[in-house]
């Protein structure tokens, strides 16, 4: 009887094609970027397709999102989910844990990123970020997804290692854009010249740097986020080995500075294509200044930045979407999708659904406006950092720091989006005007 319900169940799998043996519809994947999207068009909210010899499910929209990262959270793993390259190249982080084991090391973290511990990095990331815009007012001309991640690496070091880059800023960034260079490889080969070879070299050389970090936080803990996890203990007085601590270091560096490089940038761009939603940001600005200097008060006063901030995850989402492992067989609008399977859930799509987002396409901050408040129709509309119980845990450290270094470039400054540049968005390996953004930059006169 069992294996008939079995049968049953198989011939009750979601609509779709599986392509070719082994390679499946991998190349599709890779090299079509509307892949998913087509797959939605097709078929609905869920598909099935093979990639990389593993059966596959597309579950695309709000109700499949929440599904997945809440309601039935407990059917999926992320360390059976996400490519091997990750595991490689970021370690057993808390990014790849599931159940007790990453409950347990979420709670030793957590007070890292929330209320007390929030307020005092405010400092720190405003004097980095001035010192940047003294530099950007001197360069005059640059590329500014670059200068980005310079400024966002610095701010995420000094604050979540306590490491000072200072003059090392430059080679520690590099080395981390050469291993996320290999997070998406598709020759996984450790050759020299392979982007994954590359990626793990880059890997050994921040993990000789971490190393010491750590070393150094457990002989003398600073005013960071390792400090407190070195510090940390759970109710059993279990600490943080140095395997992990240095796979949370890595975590942070890395999910601390790529996302907000990314959403910065389309900030910067979108303003500078929409010269009436940049008025009315600096008017609001403009009105608080007149309060006195930016202190963490005026943040929690700016409803349209936060609206701009919440137009730039929708349509501009960093992370186009997440993987994760099947580990509890599942039904989800009547089909059937067995243990071992991958499922492939989609940020961008979800959030262009057009019975939720009027002219989804459009860049319109007004959608998030207390009048209309569109993703609040349904719950699981606006994901770009996740959501339930595993939603990002950086995700009040990187408002924070966004909202300073926005409040400060509408207060004070100017810019031009340069000629003759690609700014196609290009998705790998977090979504990025193609040539990044080049700028004329200058103060407000």
């Amino acid at each position: 009887m069992h294996q008939d319900s079995d049968i049953a169940n198989l011939q009750n799998l979601p609509p779709g094609e599986l392509g070719l043996p082994i390679l499946g519809q991998t190349l599709q994947f890779l090299f079509d970027r509307k892949f998913a999207e087509k797959q939605y068009a097709k078929y609905g909210a869920i598909s099935k397709t093979s990639l990389l010899g593993r059966p596959t499910v597309f579950m695309i929209g709000s109700e499949a999102a929440e599904f997945v990262l809440s309601s039935h959270m407990d059917s999926f793993s992320w360390k059976e989910g996400w490519p091997d390259n990750f595991k490689m190249l970021l370690g057993e982080s808390l990014f790849l844990q599931d159940g007790e084991e990453h409950r347990r090391n979420r709670r030793l973290m957590m007070p890292a990123f929330h209320g007390q511990a929030l307020a005092g990095y405010f400092s720190t990331m405003e004097e980095i970020t001035q010192r940047y815009l003294a530099k950007w007012t001197e360069k005059g001309e640059f590329n500014w997804f670059d200068e980005f991640k310079k400024l966002t690496f610095e701010i995420a070091s000094q604050l979540l290692i306590g490491a000072n880059a200072g003059d090392d800023v430059e080679r520690l960034s590099k080395l981390f854009t050469t291993l996320t260079n290999g997070l998406f490889a598709v020759v996984p080969f450790n050759l020299p010249f392979t982007s994954m070879g590359k990626a793990l070299k880059a890997r050994d050389r921040l993990l000789q740097h971490i190393t010491q970090v750590v070393q150094e936080r457990q002989q003398n803990p600073t005013n960071d986020v390792l400090s407190m996890l070195v510090q940390a203990q759970d109710e059993d007085g279990g600490r943080f080995s140095v395997e992990e601590l240095k796979a949370q270091a890595m975590l942070m560096l890395f999910a601390g500075h790529e996302t907000t490089t990314s959403m910065l940038t389309w900030f910067c761009l979108e303003l500078g294509r929409h010269p009436q939603v940049l008025e009315r940001a600096r008017q609001e600005q403009r009105l608080l200044a007149k309060t006195g200097e930016l202190n963490l008060e005026q943040l929690g006063q700016m409803p349209y930045l936060d609206q701009i901030f919440q137009e730039i995850e929708r349509l501009r989402p960093p992370v186009g979407g997440g993987f994760r492992g099947v580990v509890k067989p599942f039904e989800f609008n009547g089909y059937h999708v067995p243990k071992g399977w991958l499922v492939l859930y989609s940020i961008m799509i979800t959030h262009k659904q057009k019975d939720i987002y009027s002219n989804p396409d459009q860049f319109d901050p007004d959608r998030f406006s207390s009048d209309r408040q569109e993703h609040k129709q349904k719950p699981f509309s606006l994901i770009g950092f996740g959501g339930g119980a595993r939603i990002c845990m950086g995700i009040a450290f990187a408002k924070l720091e966004m909202k300073i270094i926005a409040s400060h470039l509408l207060r004070n400054y100017q810019w031009e989006v340069l000629p003759s540049q690609n700014l196609e968005p290009f998705p790998i390996p977090t979504l990025r005007p193609k040539d990044g953004l080049k700028v004329k930059f200058q103060p407000l006169t």
